[in-house]
């Protein structure tokens, strides 16, 4: 991506606030004007009061100064404030923009990007990008109007020192381009590294458990200041180039600073010019200076800012897997069947996990789904709820293909429970209650009491109140399940999904989950993922997917007694 493509970005990022940065703009404009006002005055000062003894306008001068200053810094007031309510503003919608563009994305995109990186990209990348908005774009407009008002002034005092001022002004820009290059290379670096970093603390963060018990801890300190030292040695490298930008661009302004005075002393000296003139356009050219010198000081935080504009722009512009069909309309409330028509299956441009699926689900039906690990059991069930879209064939519910539905209607007619219990670091009434709005405590307690977790949950510290902790971390496998059970019993939806939700538990937490389930697929259309055979004896069909290709269908019974590949998995479980 371009300068030019970044900029035009944040321009149509910063479109909802034009107004107030054209009043911002106006402020500045006054402002750079009272500043070229000030660098005039040093003429009237000079030839009128200490030449000509002008005793009235020595009277007249100190209070125009004061009111200089005073108006002076109302406008800079308002443009400040104005520009960095626009700077936070900016920030604000790209942090909700990256976050529900993230939101919107497949599972797919999250199997191939570390959850620390996209952290970073909110984070880090737009915290580097409101330095670069919210306090670069101040410093920028400022100088440029400043520049703009001085180079009036100097031209008006002295045309001809004025165009051999300007010779010097494009020389300070070089090295500002010549690093501004390095600069957006470098934070590149730093940010790309930096996600890294962050992938590392929350992956070892996350799994202290699998770190002590492995005995790693002192490798991941190894790890960790590996990281903090090619981060040290990223930031080094700009603060490098960022020291020798500034001096570089002062000496360049020095030689046309010196040039300046030998040139314009020699026109006073010889009765061309005043000295009121002379020192009036060298105070207006120093503090035209000053706004260069000050790009090469904050061109690093624009860079980093390009740097950071371009990782958030390339995460937004990332394309929707699964995208909702123009004209998508609700999905009517289940009332018979969901049929796998054909279906096939593949992720990316690797080898089909399924093959050529057919399949009907009736209303009420509890199907099984075993097999052999990698044989596209979870795939099956992923297809669904489309956190995957199918790539021939396709699935429907009641004859409706659900890629023609929307996805909100399709989705609140499914509840899942997985292996992987995911609880928020809430209470346990918001974990129950999450996604159904304005639930009672009845409604939580109800589902509680049919999960079988409501005994669990008075014995907490808090009831309801109690906070889980990180992925549930305060209670045991099996309480996490039955919250997760009770959730899913609140949702009340019609389809329900159970992904090896017994797989991690011991007997006695399996059995009271079992229960809990038991009661969650009544009056149900089940798909129920599981190793452990003695869990789905009670199923009405039972599917064995073997390679991504079902290879056996039927009950229990049938299926022991057609002694093919279900027979087999069975009598390997209970060979003992």
């Amino acid at each position: 991506m371009t300068s030019k493509e970044i900029v035009s970005r944040l321009a149509q990022v910063l479109k909802p606030y034009q107004v107030k940065l054209f009043i911002a703009m106006g402020a500045m404009i006054i402002v750079a004007g009272f500043n070229a006002g000030q660098a005039y005055m040093v003429k009237p000062l000079l030839d009128e009061i200490f030449f000509n003894k002008d005793a009235t306008l020595l009277n007249i001068l100190p209070i125009a100064l004061l009111l200089l200053f005073l108006v002076k810094g109302v406008f800079y007031f308002v443009y400040s404030y104005l520009l960095e309510w626009v700077g936070q503003n900016v920030i604000r919608d790209l942090r909700i923009a990256t976050y529900s563009h993230l939101n919107d994305l497949s599972l797919s995109f999250f199997h191939k990007n570390a959850t620390g990186e996209l952290i970073s990209r909110i984070v880090n990348d737009v915290s580097l990008l409101q330095g670069s908005v919210s306090h670069a774009l101040i410093h920028l407009l400022r100088n440029f109007f400043t520049v703009i008002g001085l180079l009036g002034v100097i031209f008006y005092m002295d045309w001809r020192l004025a165009f051999v001022s300007l010779i010097f002004i494009p020389m300070a820009a070089v090295p500002i381009t010549v690093y501004g290059k390095k600069f957006r290379r470098i934070s590149t670096r730093y940010q790309t590294h930096l996600g890294t970093s962050t992938n590392q603390l929350h992956e070892t963060i996350a799994g202290t458990r699998i770190v002590k018990a492995f005995c790693m801890e002192k490798f991941e300190k190894s790890r960790f200041a590996d990281h903090m030292q090619r981060l040290f040695d990223i930031l080094m490298s700009e603060t490098r180039y960022r020291c020798l930008s500034h001096p570089m661009v002062e000496f360049l302004g020095g030689i046309g600073m010196a040039l300046i005075i030998w040139f314009g002393g020699m026109q006073v000296l010889n009765g061309n010019s005043t000295p009121g003139t002379f020192m009036s356009f060298l105070t207006a050219l120093i503090m035209l200076y000053e706004p260069v010198k000050g790009v090469s000081k904050i061109n690093s935080t624009i860079q980093s800012g390009m740097a950071a504009a371009q990782r958030i722009f390339s995460l937004l512009d990332v394309e929707l897997d699964i995208k909702e069909k123009t004209g998508a309309v609700p999905l009517a409330p289940f009332s018979r069947s969901i049929t796998f028509d054909n279906i096939t299956f593949r992720y990316g441009d690797d080898e089909p996990v399924l093959h050529n699926i057919k399949l009907e689900v009736k209303r009420g039906e509890v199907l099984a789904v075993v097999g052999p690990s990698g044989g596209g059991k979870s795939t099956l069930a992923n297809l669904i709820p489309r956190f995957y879209d199918v790539t021939s064939g396709s699935i429907r519910i009641d004859g409706k293909n659900i890629k023609e539905v929307t996805l909100h209607s399709l989705r609140s007619q499914i509840a899942l429970v997985t292996q992987q219990t995911i609880l928020f670091n809430d209470t346990v009434r918001y974990n129950i209650g999450y996604g159904v709005e304005g639930c009672s405590d009845e409604e939580i307690l109800e589902a509680a009491r049919s999960a079988y977790a409501l005994d669990f949950i008075n014995a907490l510290p808090d009831g309801l109140d109690t906070i889980v902790g990180e992925s549930g971390a305060r209670l045991s496998g099996g309480q996490q399940q039955r919250i997760s059970i009770a959730r899913a019993l609140l949702k009340n939806a019609p389809i329900l999904i159970l992904d090896e939700a017994t797989s991690a538990l011991d007997t006695e937490s399996e059995q009271k989950v079992q229960y809990a389930l038991e009661n969650l697929m009544q009056n149900r259309t089940t798909i129920v993922i599981a190793h452990r055979l003695s869990t789905i004896k009670k199923a009405d069909r039972i599917i064995v997917l073997k390679n991504g290709w079902l290879v056996e269908a039927g009950s229990h019974e049938e299926l022991l007694a057609f002694d093919g590949e279900y027979k087999a998995l069975y009598s390997l479980q209970y060979a003992a």
